[in-house]
């Protein structure tokens, strides 16, 4: 689902991967017109997985859908001097909305001098792996962070990555929100902007922002590695009597009050504090009696069935989670549904339908509007060259007979 906010704003797309889509899907589920280049056939990551099952190997990505819908496409020959041309003067098209160019592919024929001196004022947004412009991806800033090493049990010798491409989810949010930003000062000064924005600071500020960067430099520490407890408050995961699993934390304390008069274990909790000499209505005293703490409560989650912990959980407003897998997650859990109007079904050519998340954010008093599905390369490539360059009929007819543009793509799921 999207909102109409930014329904005047046209942003031109060239990218790969995650970070660089996410941030253009972001802006067009504000309402934002995101024109989405793409070599004719598709880029390196059309066909990354997973994938539908296809009788000839090359079913549609899944992954590549799911960033790019609610966007146009249009397929274009990149190596023609013609198609560059064409990217060029979609990127720099006039009008007050227009002019914004978002990419992370590090391209000569696009950088924003050259854009600039088709119109002074574009804005450009690039996201590169390093400052310097070198390559670098997720995976590879993640293990720098020092996060492996305390994730899961890890450590310098037996590191553990996660799976969750956090920097470039977070680099994505932010290139948005800079995007927007700058329209907004082009808007009030009538400049332009050149934005960078690199992977790996993302990273790297954003440990400053929670503080790690500072407790390496001043306290000269490292965090430990806890496994699945919680660092600096209580909270860690438990098993139930029939092989479930379910996460409970207590930072404030009313959450740490919840949890020990949940598993009844208040004389327990006294006798403990006394023992240690720890005071748990503080949360980082908690975090240092954690292994006594959890073993005082490890009987009562083994004592019940998942169904019966999270009854008792929820009565007494415990903070829990549950762990699921994926499919259980669609088919239990009330959070992810049509009952959550942040999703919505949709039907993608070549995947069939299916639920889709719009933007996560709630705007009060304002109707969400259905989301296009990702369109099948060169779906609008006619549409744009019409109506954003102007072009007739005949000079887009030719641009297809010289193989410069293309489109729409069949769909897959159809038979020849």
């Amino acid at each position: 689902m999207t909102y109409p906010l930014l329904n005047r704003l046209r942003v031109i797309e060239s990218s790969a991967f995650i970070a660089a889509p996410l941030a253009g899907l972001t802006l067009a589920q504000f309402g934002a017109d995101v024109i989405r280049v793409d070599m004719i056939g598709g880029g390196i990551d059309y066909a990354r997985m997973p994938r539908m099952p296809h009788p000839a190997g090359k079913g549609r990505s899944l992954y590549w859908t799911a960033l790019n819908k609610g966007k146009r496409s249009i397929a274009i020959d990149l190596r023609q001097a013609e198609g560059r041309e064409i990217v060029q003067a979609l990127a720099t098209a006039p009008g007050p909305e227009a002019g914004i160019f978002l990419t992370n592919v590090g391209t000569p024929w696009l950088a924003h001098d050259v854009l600039a001196d088709r119109r002074a004022d574009v804005v450009t947004c690039t996201i590169q792996g390093n400052g310097d412009g070198s390559t670098a991806v997720d995976y590879t800033v993640n293990c720098a962070t020092g996060y492996p090493s305390i994730t899961g049990g890890g450590s310098a010798q037996n590191p553990v990555n996660h799976v969750l491409p956090a920097w470039d989810i977070a680099c994505a949010y932010q290139a948005a929100f800079a995007v927007v930003a700058a329209v907004d000062r082009r808007r009030r000064t009538g400049e332009g902007a050149q934005l960078q924005l690199a992977l790996s600071d993302v990273a790297f500020t954003t440990l400053s922002h929670l503080g790690v960067l500072t407790e390496a430099e001043v306290l000269q520490q490292e965090r430990p590695s806890l496994g699945n407890h919680l660092y600096g408050a209580f909270g860690r995961d438990f098993a139930t009597a029939d092989g479930g699993r379910v996460m409970v934390a207590a930072i404030s304390a009313g959450q740490w009050k919840a949890l020990v008069t949940c598993c009844g274990v208040s004389d327990d909790i006294r006798g403990i504090e006394r023992r240690l000499g720890l005071d748990f209505t503080d949360e980082a005293q908690r975090f240092e009696g954690r292994d006594a703490i959890a073993r005082l409560i490890e009987p009562w989650f083994a004592a019940r069935t998942q169904a019966a912990a999270e009854a008792e959980l929820e009565r007494h407003r415990v903070c829990w989670g549950r762990y699921s897998s994926v499919r259980e997650l669609l088919q239990n859990d009330g959070r992810v549904g049509a009952d959550n109007p942040v999703f919505e079904r949709m039907t993608t050519p070549g995947v069939g339908r299916h639920l889709a998340a719009g933007t996560p954010i709630r705007v009060a008093a304002l109707t969400r509007e259905a989301t296009e599905p990702a369109a099948l390369l060169g779906t609008h490539t006619d549409e744009v060259l019409h109506g954003v360059l102007g072009l007739d009929g005949a000079a887009i007819g030719r641009l297809h007979d010289a193989g410069i543009v293309a489109g729409p793509e069949r769909d897959p799921s159809v038979a020849a």
